[in-house]
């Protein structure tokens, strides 16, 4: 048996022995939350994005070790 049927089978018999409301509304929540758009993102969110990703396709990024050094050199500044 795989990890997810496993995973599906205890929670499955968790909820059946359950009689704790909270508990079942806290997962309903989650439910029915997970079957919603968790993000709904603005045009000019979509457009930064659009544009973030068009960046890194020309290669105008920089990379995250070079980054965090000019971080720490500047942090570093008295």
């Amino acid at each position: 048996m795989d990890m997810t049927t496993q995973i599906k089978n205890s929670l499955i018999s968790r909820i059946k022995d359950s009689n704790d409301l909270n508990f079942l509304r806290a997962l309903q929540t989650i439910f029915d939350s997970s079957e919603q758009a968790l993000y709904q993102l603005s045009t000019e969110q979509n457009d930064s994005i659009l544009k973030g990703r068009e960046d890194i396709k020309n290669g105008n990024y920089i990379e995250n070790d070079q980054l965090m050094a000019e971080m720490k050199k500047w942090l570093t500044k008295e």
